[in-house]
């Protein structure tokens, strides 16, 4: 079976580490903005999109889900129609132990010897149930909305599901 790529960082079953104070070099945070669209605006739909199951979500990822509704969003309803929020922020520093593949590799390197490992990027730990972004609009645009989130779920490591909430009204879609 061939190792697929974030399979090592889909899941945690350590203690996060996010303590900066003793970590070296630490990877900056590539999410240029939190909030997007217009923050300000009277909306009366809420879209959200929530994870099935805990795990990690890696930073890019978080970035290429963003990028991806912001970009249908705004092509579709214009920046003034919609508000788009990434709910979770990339605390946990991910760490690699790099190792050596060629001739004689056995010979420079210790192995798992020392294996701490270096940082080489950082995720968002989700609980099962959290939402991950939200995207809040008009009730005539809500179909564009959900799309939007569907393609962001497409970008993420974990199965989600769209909440869409109406005045007092809340209904379930499947994303993913």
């Amino acid at each position: 079976m061939p190792l697929r790529p974030g399979r090592c960082y889909r899941r945690f079953d350590t203690p996060p580490y996010t303590r900066l104070e003793y970590i070296k070099s630490i990877p900056p945070v590539t999410i240029p903005k939190f909030d997007l669209g217009n923050p300000k605006g009277d909306f009366d739909c809420t879209l959200k999109l929530v994870t099935l199951k805990a795990g990690q979500i890696r930073q890019n990822a978080l970035e290429a889900a963003r990028q991806m509704a912001n970009k249908y969003l705004s092509s579709k309803l214009g920046e003034q129609n919609y508000f788009l929020r990434i709910s979770v922020f990339p605390h946990h520093i991910l760490r690699e132990n790099k190792m050596m593949a060629m001739a004689g590799a056995d010979r420079l390197q210790d192995g798992m010897r020392l294996s701490f490992g270096t940082p080489i990027g950082r995720a968002a730990r989700v609980d099962a149930g959290q939402v991950v972004m939200l995207v809040r609009v008009k009730s005539n645009n809500l179909e564009h909305a959900k799309e939007a989130l569907r393609r962001a779920a497409s970008k993420l490591s974990l199965p989600c599901r769209i909440v869409v909430e109406t005045g007092g009204k809340v209904s379930e879609e499947g994303a993913r």
